[in-house]
């Protein structure tokens, strides 16, 4: 739970205790997908603390009611230990995301990163602004601001999230405490102005693993998340720890250039699904943690399908790169590890 109380405080907390990686904790259900999987949740959960990660986002894409989306946050917390547990506020309105984030400060989460919802249609950046600061000052949780470029906002301006709102956000909202920079593909020079423009202000930080040698050089990047790192096992949070001493620079190379046909293949199968989609392939992410000893198991529909290609594709990729993986057959995945 995080120790701040109010706004004031929460950019020092995040500067002091967001460090290392957050991964991803994605709920896992029940055979007949009618409730919950406790018991499984809290395998996921010990066993990313186990791997290696600080902190986990808890995941509101999987097809959880409001009232099982509740309980999975209060298992998050319980379980987490000294980790930081993220919500994602991906409601479908203000209002609903407003309720959702001051019930998750009641249980102690210890930070906010909202998504924005399908039927989010702003004409302005100041339409932006103004529903990232409602969420925002929805309680004292500091809010990491997800600047992407897949939130259709390129009509607003080129890089689909304009560093004027940034700075707005910056300088206005004080729980905004770090901004997770996704901005302006292709070419990492967007993704570099957010570094520069706001480093000193709050933590930034690019989730896309296979940049951050080149942060953690120029900008002293101290914290990554959030994102599928699972499928790697332990590897991103040994070789980002190793990033951060300049002397094991070239061992932390080491094992990412090992790691490197695991990241084409997901870099691929992941580019592959947001093409047709705009969305988050969770089936494919709870595969690739399976492999790694997760409890694996489908999410609830709407969602997409998980193909017999891509699973061949990942499981490959993984041996490939000397990962330490599950030799069960891909129809355990569907059954899940830890049966309710």
């Amino acid at each position: 739970m995080a120790s701040y109380e109010n706004a004031a405080e929460g950019r020092a907390w995040a500067r002091q205790n967001l460090r290392g990686v957050t991964g991803c904790v994605m709920p896992s259900f029940t055979p007949d997908m009618s409730g919950l999987n406790e018991a499984a949740i809290v395998h996921d959960i010990h066993h990313e603390l186990e791997l290696g990660f600080s902190g986990f986002l808890i995941v509101a894409e999987c097809g959880t009611t409001r009232e099982e989306l509740e309980r999975f946050i209060d298992i998050c917390v319980a379980e987490s230990g000294d980790a930081t547990t993220v919500l994602q506020a991906a409601e479908p309105t203000v209002a609903a995301n407003v309720e959702l984030i001051r019930r998750a400060a009641r249980a102690g989460v210890d930070l906010v990163m909202p998504s924005y919802p399908l039927g989010f249609y702003p004409q302005s950046g100041d339409e932006v602004v103004a529903y990232t600061r409602a969420l925002a000052e929805a309680s004292h949780l500091g809010l990491i601001v997800f600047a992407m470029n897949l939130w259709n906002f390129e009509r607003l301006h080129p890089s689909g999230f304009a560093v004027d709102w940034l700075r707005r956000l910056v300088d206005e909202v004080p729980n905004v405490v770090a901004i997770k920079n996704e901005v302006a593909e292709p070419g990492v020079a967007g993704i570099s102005d957010v570094f520069r423009r706001f480093a000193d202000d709050v933590v930034v930080a690019d989730p896309l693993e296979m940049n951050s040698p080149t942060w953690t050089t120029t900008y002293g990047m101290p914290w990554m998340g959030t994102s599928n790192y699972e499928y790697f096992g332990a590897e991103v949070p040994r070789y980002f720890g190793l990033l951060q001493d300049p002397e094991r620079y070239d061992e932390a190379m080491e094992i990412y250039w090992r790691l490197h046909p695991a990241r084409q293949a997901t870099g691929s199968l992941m580019k592959e699904a947001n093409g047709g989609t705009v969305f988050v392939h969770r089936m494919l992410w709870k595969y690739q943690g399976w492999l790694q000893g997760f409890n694996g198991g489908p999410v609830r529909p709407p969602h997409m399908r998980l193909l017999d290609r891509q699973m061949r594709t990942l499981r490959a990729a993984a041996i490939a790169s000397g990962l330490d993986i599950t030799d069960e057959p891909d129809t355990e995945f569907f059954r899940g590890r830890i049966q309710a």
